[in-house]
């Protein structure tokens, strides 16, 4: 642990709180060798980001650390074990959240909440394409120009947001080709270049890359893994912010493993699909070095159960884009394998340039005061509920995603390495403000994990607001003329409500895999009338509404969500374990 962290503690008034209420019996000295034990108290500013330091610090910006977010894309939270530099970092100095969540599991939605710590339906990105994706995106203030305005070098390497380059900008109503947004000092964003714009290459062409250099088009990448590419961008930036004595935030955003050209011979052909005629499983591209790191081990695809059996035997109780799938037969199966397969590979070659970018930050003396966090901006199916891919829907293979935390004051893992604390996407954004010492860049709808990660956890007392735009009709009270489903996540229980009046409800600790629609059974019509009560408190949240606490019948301690945690894993484990692999 720095001097320089150890002085935040001590300087922090949530630290001062916490000794003043029952830590000072115990003397500073256990303090000094163990703050992950005895960081803060809960406190929390009515924004959802604390008061333990401010921009104008009385000890100097230099005693707070630097912070490095990697956010891959698509990456579900099992696919941790494809990445095993991360998995150590995460077992040796670390804390792996095991309830992660991704609230509206899309690219630029989740992107979009992560850089205003805004739900979906504040910040309004609600899909890729116009009249959402980039050009519905304000980004004249984000957590870069919070963190700038707290004093912080900032710096952006690879995806920002769907549309980016080919879209306009909303905050300037004109190209974004050679646009940089507000609060950035380093910006090497990839970018999609519209029609005639003489850019050949592309943020999903793994091949050959464009990249923005701030404002200036690099064309250059062709015939460069772009995971290479952002892994020695993102290396470059930290040896530039290093010959400052500010300290830095970097968002490093590989774009593997989402699905991207080119095609190679080892995709999977066209299949027959009766409930889409013919099909191509959407792929990834992994450059030739790191194909066939994971071939053996992996049986079968991510999604399907290990013991052969159906992927959901019935799904007539799931809404009517589960019913229309028919299972996969044995080509799409194969199909599903060798998705599996390249997607763990892509993941191993990112966890190839996480491992170099940390030991970069070793070599140049930063490490010791720099929060790294890995997390993906949403899961994926692969087989589940018999969806062959994609993301979207509020159900866990897309909802939850994987939030490994690595940091000064948390390293020494004296408490446990894992957190069974809820932690979303506006969450994220809300800690590493927290952290940082600075102002929310918007009235923020997230709450500061810090007091998790030093402490330990606080308990489930806040439901988690899940959305999407997939579901366009039906007249449902509650719902807005975008949003075609909304639900709520508790330490136990989903529930999903769609504009077409369709309804779902799961009960986790029996149901991990969400195979049986709970909603009419009478069983649990207290548990679904709680439920709908939370769901109007939340549906349309803002700010500190968004924190509003869950009744006692569905709030969690912190032994009750580690229990459910656990059940819930073990389950999963059992049901769609690699025999060679860890979870």
């Amino acid at each position: 642990m720095s001097a320089g962290w150890f002085r935040w503690a001590l300087d922090s008034p949530r630290v001062r709180r916490t000794l003043a209420g029952g830590l000072a019996a115990v003397g500073v000295a256990s303090v000094t060798t163990g703050l992950a034990a005895s960081g803060t108290s809960a406190g929390l500013a009515p924004a959802g980001v604390s008061d333990a330091v401010s921009a104008a610090s009385p000890f100097g910006s230099g005693s707070r650390p630097n912070v490095v977010v990697v956010m891959v894309d698509d990456m579900r939270a099992d696919d941790l074990r494809f990445a095993p530099t991360i998995r150590h970092l995460a077992d040796t100095e670390g804390v792996t959240f095991q309830n992660s969540f991704s609230p509206y599991p899309l690219c630029a939605p989740s992107r979009a909440s992560f850089l205003t710590g805004e739900y979906a339906h504040n910040h309004g990105v609600l899909w890729h394409h116009r009249p959402y994706g980039y050009a519905a995106f304000d980004d004249s203030r984000t957590l870069a120009t919070s963190l700038r305005d707290a004093g912080y070098h900032t710096g952006l390497v690879g995806k920002y947001e769907n549309g980016y380059g080919g879209m306009p900008s909303k905050v300037t109503g004109r190209s974004s080709l050679h646009y940089v947004p507000n609060g950035w000092d380093e910006w090497r964003a990839s970018l999609t270049a519209p029609p005639g714009a003489g850019v050949d290459g592309d943020t999903y062409n793994f091949m050959d890359i464009a990249l923005s250099h701030n404002g200036r088009i690099q064309d250059d990448r062709d015939g460069q893994y772009s995971t290479d590419v952002i892994g020695a961008q993102a290396r470059d930036v930290v040896g530039e912010f290093s010959r400052s004595r500010k300290p830095f935030f970097l968002d490093v955003a590989f774009v593997a493993p989402h699905a991207g050209g080119p095609r190679d011979p080892e995709d999977p052909g066209i299949t027959a699909d009766p409930s889409r005629g013919r099909y191509r499983m959407p792929t990834t591209y992994v450059a030739k070095k790191y194909r066939g790191r994971f071939d053996a081990e992996i049986e079968r695809g991510a999604g399907l159960p290990a013991d052969g059996g159906p992927a959901e035997a019935d799904v007539s109780d799931k809404p009517y884009f589960f019913r229309e799938q028919d299972e996969p037969t044995t080509a799409q199966r194969a199909a599903l394998r060798t998705a599996t397969v390249q997607r763990a590979n892509a993941i191993g070659a990112v966890d190839q340039q996480v491992g170099r970018l940390v030991k970069r930050l070793r070599d140049l003396g930063e490490w010791k005061n720099t929060v790294l966090v890995f997390t993906s901006d949403n899961g994926y199916f692969l087989g589940e509920h018999r969806q062959l891919d994609g993301k979207v829907h509020g159900h866990e293979p897309a909802l939850r995603v994987p939030m490994v935390i690595t940091g000064p004051g948390f390293r020494d893992g004296a408490h446990g390495r894992e957190r069974f604390d809820p932690i979303s996407t506006v969450d994220l954004s809300a800690t590493v403000l927290d952290l940082a010492g600075a102002q929310p860049p918007r009235r923020a709808d997230g709450t500061s994990k810090v007091t998790t990660l030093l402490e330990g956890d606080q308990g489930w007392s806040t439901g988690i607001v899940t959305e999407s735009l997939v579901h366009r009709k039906g007249r449902r009270a509650g719902f807005d003329n975008a949003r075609g489903a909304i639900g709520v996540r508790t330490a136990r229980y989903s529930m999903m409500l769609y504009r077409t009046g369709a309804s779902e409800l799961y009960d986790l600790a029996k149901d991990p895999r969400e195979q049986t629609n709970l909603w009419k059974d009478p069983a649990y019509r207290s548990v679904r009338r709680d439920l709908e009560q939370v769901w109007w408190q939340l549906h349309d949240c803002r700010g500190a509404e968004c924190r509003t606490p869950l009744p006692a019948s569905l709030a969690a301690s912190p032994e009750e969500e580690a229990d459910l945690g656990h059940t819930y894993w073990r389950r999963i484990e059992s049901d769609y374990s690699y025999r060679n692999l860890p979870r």
